[in-house]
């Protein structure tokens, strides 16, 4: 039993004995939320309110609960009546920002966060919080001195930042491994490991895939066909562990139908989410969300399974001594960039990047309609907010410098981001009408939105990932920069299994040039679309049945190497 379940243990006996001990019931909030027992992690919050009325400490367990339960308006409520009795207590605001992020309220999130960063500068956990949540406000005040803060930490292993935040820093793979180290070596210190399982000696293997994605996310609409491949090819016995809840989506179904089973553990403590994975008996565990959120590597860190891979989700090293491999490809992780993995690299001989090669299209509406002029050259970005950082769009301003009459398509972002950015290019020369946004649509009508798109730019350091794939199945040609990191190159990988390298461009100064060059020929546009949808169908990026026989010898590559001798063991 760890230290963090002794004492849980402790406070569970400290409260029966003593149900009038306000302070034991804060504490045992704390624990229980700490351990993802949400549930009783809000009753004990509960019962302390009821102790000691509007108290801040009780309301902000309770508020974190809620939030942790996917209540994030009551959350907030919560955690500004605490806030407000408090004011100089960082650590609630820093909740209280949490909250009103997924409750819809992006610049006074903000707000919470930097008064947070005013109480305690010099905490880099902190400034992380802020320094993300500016990348997703296009916030870019004071960017290169909090960047400066939070990687100064990381190599000076001062503190704990989230990996997945720390992605958008133009930070080295070395950085990013003792990041996510760091980050692992927090979360490995407070769980116990359950007793060693083994890889069966032989019959079909079982394979789980843990993720919050099992829906209409991207980690849904990227790996749906390839579950419906793999369940026709029928080696492998596949088990989904589903943290979040059923979203009533067409992808949630389909996952469902293709799975062996989909286990629902959505609210479960970790070790329950544990113990599931083991009594399902599962030898190859794939973690699909890693350091994004929504995650939970306190379940991988207590080994459920024997062998446990990181893919796909979280684009970097999981820097975890209980993650043994992670499955890639040539490109997207060269030789040259292994040192800075700390997992065993297995690389598939395609694109490490799956997608819904039966996905549609609806129609497109008209260019007028999606607020695009009637003529001229429309190029598009559709990168969540955090990744247009000032570098990737001074980059995108100097392109609708060098092709006249043209526009970028962007992604509508939060709260002022869209405002943020139309006065970024007017600052850089440009009518900010040239900036056209689009709102978060469903799939299909959002993929109908590229036929309207002549060229996709990427961004760095953080690549289109999901979007690069939706681009081209679209029909839409990416032109990227490949970069050093797993994050940066994500993009050059679709380009480069496609035959299209020449797509990916050696420095920012050839982005450009080769973006304008496209921009202002439009027979070498039409040229390149004809030759991407050839390519889509010819190439094997989209083939999803090979792509299940490949994933299944990766597979059973791993579990041979671990004592198993085949399904059939005369």
């Amino acid at each position: 039993m760890t230290a963090p379940d002794q004492e849980r243990r402790q406070l569970r006996e400290a409260v029966q004995r003593q149900p009038s001990d306000f302070i034991a019931w804060v504490m045992l909030a704390d624990a229980e939320l700490e351990a993802g027992d949400v549930a009783r992690g809000a009753a004990a919050a509960t019962q302390a309110l009821r102790l000691r009325g509007d108290h801040p400490e009780a309301l902000a367990r309770l508020g974190r609960a809620r939030w942790m339960q996917g209540h994030p308006g009551e959350a907030a409520a919560l955690l500004r009546r605490a806030a407000e009795q408090v004011p100089q207590h960082p650590g609630i605001a820093l909740w209280l920002g949490h909250a009103l992020e997924d409750a819809g309220q992006p610049e006074a999130a903000a707000d919470a966060y930097r008064h947070a960063h005013r109480l305690l500068p010099a905490e880099p956990y902190i400034t992380a919080q802020l320094l993300n949540w500016q990348r997703r406000l296009c916030d870019w005040r004071d960017l290169d001195r909090l960047s400066a803060q939070v990687r100064q930490a990381v190599a000076q292993g001062q503190a704990v930042v989230e990996p997945f935040a720390f992605l958008s820093e133009d930070a080295s793979a070395a950085e990013q491994l003792t990041c996510a180290r760091q980050r692992a070596a927090a979360v490995g210190a407070d769980v116990a490991a359950l007793p060693p399982a083994q890889v069966r000696g032989r019959g079909r293997l079982r394979v789980g895939f843990l993720s919050n994605g099992f829906g209409a996310h991207p980690t849904g609409l990227l790996t749906v066909a390839l579950f419906e491949q793999l369940a026709l090819v029928d080696r492998l016995e596949l088990h989904l562990f589903a943290l979040n809840g059923d979203d009533g989506s067409d992808i949630r179904a389909r996952l469902q139908a293709a799975a062996s089973v989909l286990h629902a553990v959505g609210g479960q403590p970790h070790d329950g989410v544990a113990a599931c994975i083991r009594d399902a008996g599962i030898d190859v565990l794939f973690d699909l969300r890693g350091w994004g959120g929504g995650g939970t590597p306190q379940v991988l860190a207590m080994r459920p399974a024997p062998i446990q891979v990181n893919w796909l989700a979280y684009p970097g090293t999981s820097g975890a001594p209980w993650i043994d491999h992670v499955l890639a490809d040539a490109f997207v992780l060269p030789e040259a960039l292994a040192p800075a993995f700390s997992e065993q690299v297995r690389r598939l001989p395609r694109a490490f990047q799956p997608s819904d090669n039966t996905r549609a299209m609806a129609l497109p509406p008209s260019r007028a309609e999606c607020g695009l002029p009637e003529h001229g050259v429309v190029l598009c970005c559709f990168n969540n907010s955090y990744k247009l950082n000032p570098r990737s769009m001074q980059r995108l301003f100097a392109v609708l410098q060098g092709v006249p009459g043209s526009v970028l398509w962007l992604l509508s972002g939060p709260g002022n981001a869209d405002a943020r950015l139309r006065a970024a290019a007017r600052q850089a020369g440009l009518d900010p009408a040239r900036l056209v946004f689009m709102p978060r649509l469903p799939h299909p009508e959002y993929l109908a939105r590229y036929q309207h798109a002549d060229l996709f730019l990427d961004t760095h350091p953080y690549n289109a990932h999901t979007t690069a794939s939706d681009a081209l199945w679209a029909g839409c040609p990416v032109l990227t920069c490949p970069g050093t990191t797993f994050a940066a190159r994500v993009a050059g990988s679709l380009n480069h299994h496609l035959g299209l390298d020449r797509m990916n461009a050696a420095d920012d100064r050839a982005f450009v040039a080769t973006a304008i060059q496209l921009g202002k020929d439009a027979q070498a546009l039409q040229a390149l679309r004809t030759e991407l949808a050839q390519r889509r169908a010819d190439s094997g990026l989209f083939d999803m049945a090979a792509f299940a026989v490949d994933f299944t010898a990766a597979v059973e590559g791993m579990a041979r190497e671990r004592g198993w001798q085949g399904e059939h063991v005369a």
